[in-house]
């Protein structure tokens, strides 16, 4: 059985199911008048597609009626982001888990971040599939596209958290505070959402530069409810929790501000 699958709140609860599907002896099946439906039953292979499709559904009500804290998710993230700091990451049964989620997702996490490659939030917080809808851009900009996906996180799929998370040495913030004019009308859609941040940071000092990315994560946030009817309509419900993360390249860790 896979590691997490030990885990009251994992998706892999019924991985023995799959497993220990027993295989029908035809010889001893006795001669009824249901002996059409007993047949379809006999191979382990439609045992197993139908315990599937009954685990599917036992899932999706289980996550829709299972209440858990914004910290419970946070410690949850922090453990998955220590195992990764570590280099031990869970064991996971990949194919039983895509299956599962062939029908149905309710990630409970909704990430915006940068689309910086040494920061996947899938492999920071060591997550598996199903567990985070990732919303990504350079500079974890809220344009309408970017909330647009998170609303459809928080009121379709059921999303409870959404963690905005910047990071150290953030090209995109590096790249708005150079005072540089962008190379094209593409690349300063990216950095003028940036600018109001660079008054954070003192030019001649470089290592200020971090100034710069908390406080744009903080913008980006804060602007959300302002931005989204939907988000803002869940949080004063108490539905939906923000949550403003850093990620040291440094170190692997994302620690929580706000």
């Amino acid at each position: 059985m896979p590691t997490e699958c030990k885990s009251k709140a994992s998706t892999c609860n019924y991985y023995h199911l799959l497993v220990d599907v027993p295989v029908l002896d035809k010889e001893r099946i006795p001669k009824s008048d249901t002996d059409e439906a007993i047949l379809m039953l006999r191979e382990p292979r439609e045992v197993a597609i139908m315990v599937l499709s009954i685990l599917s559904a036992t899932l999706t009500v289980a996550q829709h009626s299972s209440t858990v804290s914004p910290d419970q998710i946070w410690n949850d993230l922090m453990a998955g982001n220590q195992r990764f700091i570590a280099g031990k990451s869970a064991s996971r049964d990949i194919p039983a888990q895509r299956k599962i989620l062939t029908e149905t997702q309710h990630p409970r996490v909704a990430v915006l971040s940068c689309s910086d490659s040494r920061v996947p939030p899938e492999l920071v917080f060591d997550s598996g599939l199903g567990e985070l809808f990732v919303v990504r851009s350079a500079g974890e900009d809220d344009d309408p596209l970017s909330i647009g996906s998170l609303e459809y996180a928080v009121e379709h799929l059921d999303s409870s958290v959404i963690v905005v998370m910047g990071h150290q040495r953030c090209g995109a913030v590096t790249a708005a505070c150079s005072g540089e004019k962008p190379g094209s009308v593409n690349l300063d859609a990216v950095e003028s959402p940036i600018l109001p941040s660079c008054t954070m940071m003192d030019p001649k000092r470089p290592e200020t530069l971090d100034l710069a990315v908390h406080d744009h994560i903080h913008r980006v946030a804060q602007d959300l409810p302002s931005k989204s009817k939907i988000i803002k309509k869940a949080l004063d419900e108490g539905k939906l929790t923000l949550i403003e993360a850093y990620y040291s390249l440094d170190t692997g860790e994302v620690t929580k501000l706000r």
